[in-house]
């Protein structure tokens, strides 16, 4: 990738200096949806992130100067939203043969000690 991703958030919401006039190539390495969920983490650019969102199939370019012209000078960071990662998610899955959805739920009604027999018996021998 041409363009980091770093730079792009930073012309948008500090520097505001346009990172596509000399190299028009160079806007083919934009990644619009990665920009767009960064700054939809800000009350202050949600709107104008899906008001793009609303337009998938419009220029790149398009896109960035709408962003670039269109938010206030301001710092801005988010840090990148990641799903909870669940412990015993995948050993109730193999007991059960649930999907990740049922096997939520059933970790929610099992108790310690059920969940430490299903371990017990899930257990394969061998050094650890």
């Amino acid at each position: 990738m041409s363009s980091d991703l770093s730079e792009i958030l930073a012309s948008i919401n500090n520097t505001k200096e346009h990172l596509y006039l000399d190299d028009p190539d160079r806007v083919k390495s934009y990644p619009p949806y990665i920009v767009n969920r960064c700054l939809s983490g800000h009350i202050d650019a949600i709107l104008f992130a899906n008001e793009v969102n609303k337009y998938p199939l419009l220029d790149k370019r398009l896109q960035y100067d709408f962003l670039l012209n269109s938010l206030r000078k301001r710092k801005r960071f988010t840090p990148w939203l990641k799903k909870e990662q669940v412990d015993d998610l995948d050993l109730v899955k193999t007991h059960y043969g649930y999907s990740n959805e049922k096997a939520r739920v059933a970790l929610t009604l099992l108790t310690n000690t059920q969940i430490e027999y299903i371990r017990k018996k899930h257990e394969k021998g061998g050094r650890r």
